[in-house]
């Protein structure tokens, strides 16, 4: 039995304490069994209800997971069609296809919140590159000199960290 408000639920309280108190020992025992009977089924039929709505949630979710980057890689397969075609014209359209792409790829990526490191001329920072080497150079010992491999970003979280060489200043100072 389910009340709406408090006054409704204090007024059944007290009609079910008055009959409880007229029954007599035995017919209020089978009263009390009734209603025992009564909140036992409605707590298995919400245990159920509960576990399948865990179930379906956890469904929805192991789905969500899977198709994430769905529309992702649909903008993908556009730059990868474009590849073919480049890959098909001949020498003097292969260049300025191959740059076309290019720049469609990071169109894409940038849709997606993905943008590139800057890296060269910039003082070497650990959370966003990783130093394949250090050399002498001109440049101030820290300096990244070389990018060997382009680091990217999420949404402000590195994703990939790039490759760098790294000035170890002059030689010999």
């Amino acid at each position: 039995m389910v009340h709406d408000t408090e006054e409704e639920f204090k007024e059944s309280d007290q009609k079910n304490a008055a009959e409880y108190s007229s029954d007599t020992p035995s017919s209020s025992q089978d009263r009390l069994q009734k209603d025992y009977q009564e909140l036992h089924e409605r707590f298995l039929r919400l245990a159920a209800d509960f576990d399948n709505f865990r179930k379906r949630t956890a469904r929805d979710l192991e789905a969500q997971v899977k198709f994430a980057i769905e529309e992702f890689a649909i903008e993908l397969l556009e730059v990868i069609d474009n590849f073919e075609r480049a890959a098909r014209a001949d020498e003097t359209g292969a260049g300025e296809g191959l740059t076309q792409i290019h720049k469609l790829f990071e169109t894409v990526l940038e849709r997606h919140g993905i943008r590139p490191i800057t890296s060269v001329g910039k003082r070497f920072n650990p959370a966003e590159h990783e130093a394949v080497v250090c050399i002498a150079s001109d440049q101030e010992e820290g300096t990244i000199v070389e990018e060997y491999c382009r680091g990217y970003c999420m949404h402000d979280r590195v994703i990939r960290c790039a490759r760098v060489a790294v000035s170890k200043g002059r030689e010999g100072e």
